[in-house]
């Protein structure tokens, strides 16, 4: 059954039984509570992000957006069973619309037909879950490795010319994995020498630190020009294998997610770049379709794309753009946005880098 009919169904069955629906918004769906319930359930704590920025941020544009709006909230702690449990509560309790940041896109399927079967739409946040979601938001991940490729190629220098890299990737478990590497190849394949590529299991920066022990074993330390890394918590893991290894001066390192840790190790030119994705953007994304799609509206005017998953076309997404952070940027990007302060990245463990960065003045 589609999603039109659906509300149709749901709405007939509303009239037959003279349930009277408090307002929200311009429409009023609402559930039998009195109110609108949108689930939000974000994987875990793979990055800092999600408790610091998405949470908060989501929950706060739903209650701009609708007043009478209530957020259930679940974190997985990156457990697929346990994200899949969530799921079922929710749809026990009877939200009307669910967040769905998937711990496995792969396996949320099941999670999200059970949704679907209840008349729940599903908005896929940041990894598209498969299964019959109704809309989609994230950052363009392609786009996300070119720009992690270029960043890498640039701060090779000479060495961009034949030199050798190491590939830490994401989790293959997480499409964005994927669309991350795609991107990242177009960039490097036919510049640089692929020395070792991994897929890290679970984003896990302890797996990033053995794979990349592995990778200085087999290659030499000398004989390693970059490291291409697909997000910050695997930065740390290459860096901290690096540093163990006595490797110095370290290579190029990049990464994404702009957490603060990265932030101060580019300031201290441990790392060379992140990809910052203004989380703010996103977050406004996915709340502005969670409500419409709770008032019973379509989202042809907060969708500006349309992507396919492996199972199901044309699902209605907005794809942001991301934007590389480096040491000449970060009063430009995360200081200027309101992620961080001047004085939580520039701690008293980074002032004199902060200092020669120009971050101080």
């Amino acid at each position: 059954m589609n999603l039109y009919l659906r509300r149709a169904a749901v709405a007939a069955a509303a009239v037959s039984l003279a349930v009277v629906l408090s307002s929200c918004g311009k429409t009023g769906n609402t559930s039998g509570t009195g109110g609108v319930t949108i689930g939000l359930l974000l994987p875990g704590a793979g990055t800092p992000r999600a408790e610091h920025f998405d949470r908060p941020l989501i929950e706060k544009k739903i209650k701009d957006l609708c007043g009478d709006c209530r957020v259930e909230y679940a974190n997985a702690k990156e457990d697929v069973a346990t994200q899949h449990q969530q799921v079922h509560s929710m749809v026990t309790k009877g939200v009307d619309v669910l967040i769905l940041d998937p711990v496995d896109a792969k396996a949320a399927r099941s999670s999200v037909e059970t949704a679907d079967h209840a008349g729940i739409p599903v908005v896929a946040y940041d990894r598209l879950a498969r299964g019959p979601i109704s809309g989609y938001v994230s950052f363009d991940g392609e786009k996300v490795g070119e720009i992690q490729g270029r960043a890498l190629l640039k701060a090779m220098g000479d060495k961009a010319d034949g030199g050798q890299i190491v590939m830490m990737n994401g989790s293959p478990t997480d499409p964005n994995s994927a669309a991350f590497k795609r991107g990242a190849l177009s960039v490097l394949q036919g510049k640089v020498k692929i020395g070792k590529a991994y897929d890290t299991a679970w984003w896990n920066p302890e797996n990033a630190h053995i794979n990349m022990s592995g990778a200085i074993s087999a290659l030499g330390a000398d004989n390693i020009d970059g490291v291409y890394s697909a997000n910050d918590g695997l930065a740390g893991g290459v860096i901290s294998a690096l540093k163990a290894a006595e490797v110095s001066p370290l290579p190029p390192v990049t990464g994404q997610d702009a957490d603060i840790t990265a932030v101060q190790r580019i300031v201290s030119g441990e790392q060379y770049m992140t990809v910052y994705k203004p989380f703010k953007l996103e977050a406004e994304a996915a709340a502005e379709m969670a409500v419409a799609l709770a008032q019973g509206e379509q989202l042809g005017d907060i969708a500006t794309d349309m992507v396919d998953s492996p199972t199901i076309e044309d699902i209605p997404a907005v794809l942001l753009t991301p934007i590389s952070l480096t040491a000449d940027n970060i009063k430009d990007t995360v200081v200027k946005d309101g992620v961080y302060t001047i004085n939580q990245i520039c701690t008293p463990k980074y002032k004199a880098a902060c200092e020669r960065a120009g971050l101080t003045t």
